[in-house]
């Protein structure tokens, strides 16, 4: 087993530590393939330094209730297992080399066995389920996000290159590539705790503004970031045909004429020219629109956290999601 080190973010989270830090501890005795090189491979990955932020919306929405927190643990985990297979199964359709500052998994042992791990991961994930999943509720949720994340990236996939995708194509893209699984963490935590399906549905719908401005701001980074803070390089998205709105936004402008003709070259595009479409972008106020739509689902989610219980982990949750809008990676 691998040493447990958290991600600073959750140094101010005392109380929330031991739990995440079973969380990893769970993962990792669950993940043993025949061939010590992948699972060690997998482990790394797991260890990387991701925030973990899916399971602690999960663990921090089930303490409104008292409950099994061994159990709490496991759906944390399972959610945290789900959200790793997808990371896997990404940098294979992105052919991408770096996962956090590290070689990817298909960049060390080749697409084929990356898809086998990243499948082999979603196995993890109904297993745990299995065992610790209170009603065959949440199996079901579970089955059904990891069709809307495929659905999200089919969409992501069948817009490369499309240079007028809309805000709106942009934003169902990335509610299932991301949101859906924020939201269903904030659900199950919610839900699996005991709390009634109405208060779990609240729960669901501040994870899903959550996970919105989540990934808004991440695509947001890639623009304002150097490669070297990003762990990969500059606007790989854009010379892959990702457009996301920061870049969705400027091209809306007078900068549209100046930016078609560097997208126009596709995946040719250099790195110096992927510097000059990230310095258009900024000019034409792309950043600053896509921060405003990112504020607008995070005023969203502290709304509907403001209505809930006057309990500890309401306040966690408060100053989490307040926290998500001035990372910096």
């Amino acid at each position: 087993m691998q040493a447990t080190k958290l991600h600073p973010l959750w140094q101010a989270y005392p109380d929330l530590q031991p739990e995440l830090t079973q969380v990893m501890q769970l993962m990792d005795d669950n993940i043993n393939l025949s061939d010590p090189a992948i699972t060690a491979a997998i482990l790394a990955m797991i260890h990387s330094g991701g925030k973990l932020l899916r399971p602690a919306y999960c663990l921090l929405f089930s303490l409104f209730k008292d409950t099994d927190r061994q159990r709490m643990i496991a759906l944390a985990a399972s959610l945290e297992t789900l959200h790793t297979a997808t990371l896997i199964h990404d940098d294979i359709l992105d052919d991408a080399k770096l996962r956090r500052h590290q070689a990817s998994i298909q960049e060390q042992f080749g697409k084929d066995v990356a898809v086998y791990a990243g499948d082999y991961l979603f196995v993890v994930v109904f297993k745990i389920l299995a065992h610790y999943s209170s009603s065959f509720r949440s199996i079901q949720l579970n089955a059904s996000n990891m069709e809307k994340i495929l659905v999200g990236e089919i969409h992501q996939k069948d817009r490369h290159y499309h240079l007028d995708m809309t805000l709106a194509q942009y934003q169902e893209q990335i509610q299932g590539k991301t949101a859906e699984l924020f939201a269903l963490s904030c659900f199950l935590g919610a839900y699996e705790s005991g709390q009634n399906e109405r208060f779990a549905n609240k729960a669901r719908k501040i994870g899903m503004a959550i996970g919105m401005a989540f990934q808004i701001l991440d695509d947001i980074l890639d623009y304002q970031a150097e490669a070297t803070n990003l762990g990969k390089p500059i606007l790989e998205d854009v010379a892959e045909g990702v457009y996301t709105s920061p870049l969705i936004f400027a091209l809306q402008t007078d900068y549209r004429q100046q930016l078609l003709p560097l997208l126009r070259k596709q995946g040719q595009i250099t790195a110096a020219e992927r510097v000059e479409v990230q310095s258009l972008v900024l000019k034409a106020g792309g950043v600053q629109q896509a921060q405003k739509l990112a504020s607008d689902y995070t005023d969203t989610a502290l709304k509907g956290l403001q209505h809930l219980p006057k309990q500890p982990a309401q306040q966690a949750l408060i100053q989490l999601t307040e926290q998500l809008l001035h990372r910096q990676n």
